[in-house]
């Protein structure tokens, strides 16, 4: 199952995870002169970033809208992008965040699992209910995929709908998360997680003890880390026995040169630098 092969790689390699969140403000403007189109431009950027990371990379996230906004040429990037990590056998996760049903959700799942966008796991949303997760079931048994649900994400305004407390005292993401892990049950690696596994953000950590019990069988992406204000410490609670969970972050390792008041032209190596770094900080907090 993949989910065995991302948590060998997590084993091995630690818990990072590169976001290829790529806005082409993020680009130094050598890159941007070099090539006559957009496509290319941030494509070559990403290819670097891949290069110099995926030591210590357990896998990549990439997230469509940030090519989607480019038109064809930004989804062209995305596509080269993703030939490029599968050619390299990394471990992709498409972030698309689809949340239909029915006829609309199987066709996400084609676009999605097969042809020019095929990737390992892709990010769903189920608040429109279970059945908008039932079309992607067929790749996860089948085809060897995943999915990354949203149970609780790390944004201020996840309180506005996921904190609403149900008639039995509970939280609607905690729901969520119990529905989730009961479906993935037939879908249970070597390794004791599923490949139905979680999106829970590291900026509440108060609560990820606590979920991390209830879902003891769901392996988490979890987002939150760096910019958005999260750190290693802040991660620890929603692993298990040093594994169960992959960290993403995409601006503090793609704009590390800009941080770091560096030659633009080496951007990759600060990349690098930054990739280690966290994984090393996440490595010395599980120990």
């Amino acid at each position: 199952m993949i989910i065995d092969r991302l948590y060998d790689r997590v084993d091995k390699k630690g818990h990072v995870c590169v976001g290829l969140d790529t806005d082409l403000s993020y680009l130094p403007e050598f890159l941007i002169k070099k090539h006559s189109n957009i496509s290319d431009s941030i494509f070559e950027f990403n290819k670097r970033i891949i290069d110099s990371t995926k030591e210590y990379a357990s896998c990549f996230k990439v997230q469509i809208a940030y090519y989607e906004a480019y038109g064809i040429d930004g989804m062209l990037a995305y596509k080269k992008t993703l030939e490029y990590l599968r050619s390299e056998d990394q471990i992709i996760i498409a972030d698309i965040k689809r949340g239909d049903i029915s006829k609309t959700a199987e066709m996400y799942a084609k676009a999605h699992f097969e042809g020019d966008f095929e990737s390992d796991f892709i990010t769903v949303n189920p608040y429109m209910g279970m059945d908008s997760i039932e079309p992607y079931l067929d790749y996860v048994k089948n085809k060897e995929k995943g999915l990354f649900v949203l149970v609780r994400t790390s944004n201020p305004g996840a309180k506005d709908i996921e904190y609403i407390e149900t008639s039995t005292g509970s939280r609607v993401f905690k729901e969520v998360g119990k529905k989730i892990q009961k479906l993935g049950e037939d879908y249970i690696g070597d390794c004791g997680y599923s490949s139905l596994g979680g999106v829970v953000g590291c900026t509440h950590k108060d609560e990820g003890i606590e979920m991390r019990k209830e879902l003891d069988k769901t392996f988490f992406l979890i987002p939150g880390y760096g910019a958005q204000g999260g750190g290693a410490k802040d991660v620890v609670p929603y692993l298990k026995e040093g594994n169960g969970g992959v960290v993403n972050s995409s601006r503090g390792i793609l704009l590390a040169y800009k941080k770091a008041e560096g030659d633009p032209k080496d951007f990759d190596e600060y990349s690098r630098i930054e990739a280690k770094k966290m994984q090393e900080a996440i490595l010395n907090e599980v120990k």
